[in-house]
């Protein structure tokens, strides 16, 4: 997906700047545009359909056998034994997600900078390295880690509050996957807002 991503940034930009003869700067732009929005928001929506689902629908089976409720009886915090430790993977495990889709983008993007518009790979990579701050890099890991907790505390809650049998771990997944979803959105653009700002 991060590589579709690149390539179809790096044609539109490509496509943009060649009007103006500045077709040069496709790398500077596509990495850009990769690291900052389309890395951490693509790897969090694919996350939040696959991952935030997973652990809605797990949660919620266990909501409706009453297994959460046992999990009280024995005096153990549902809190801390279900949700803690998957808030945390998420958590850990979107940020090197979104990495390896950073890195996964510029090499789509790359190739199609080379095969549409001739800009070589060397071009590309300098562009990219002398135009793309630690900034712009750290600004998507930090998202990515906010995508987490959001993704992650939507598909615990969503999955705690199932009810009404196996229906209801069915609502409740589809209502993980379409709150994460429009949340992660969300905090996009408050978090965009926030990092331009700093």
């Amino acid at each position: 997906m991060a590589a579709f991503a690149g390539m179809v940034m790096a044609l539109q930009f490509g496509y943009g700047l060649e009007r103006f003869g500045a077709k040069l700067y496709i790398g500077q732009t596509t990495v850009t545009a990769i690291c900052r929005e389309l890395g951490p928001i693509l790897t969090a929506l694919v996350v939040g359909g696959r991952v935030g689902a997973g652990i809605a629908a797990e949660l919620g089976g266990m909501a409706v056998s009453e297994q959460v409720d046992a999990v009280r009886a024995l005096g153990a915090d549902p809190l801390q034994r279900l949700v803690a430790p998957r808030l945390l993977a998420v958590v850990v495990a979107l940020p090197i997600l979104t990495v390896f889709a950073d890195l996964i983008g510029l090499a789509g993007g790359m190739l199609i900078a080379r095969v549409q518009y001739g800009v070589s790979s060397r071009l590309y990579l300098r562009g990219a390295y002398d135009f793309v701050t630690i900034g712009d890099f750290s600004s998507g890991v930090v998202k990515s880690v906010v995508f987490a907790l959001v993704i992650g505390g939507v598909a615990c809650a969503s999955g705690l509050s199932a009810k009404g049998g196996t229906e209801g771990v069915g609502r409740a997944t589809t209502s993980a996957v379409v709150w994460s979803s429009l949340s992660v959105l969300a905090a996009d653009v408050l978090l965009t807002k926030l990092l331009m700002w700093s």
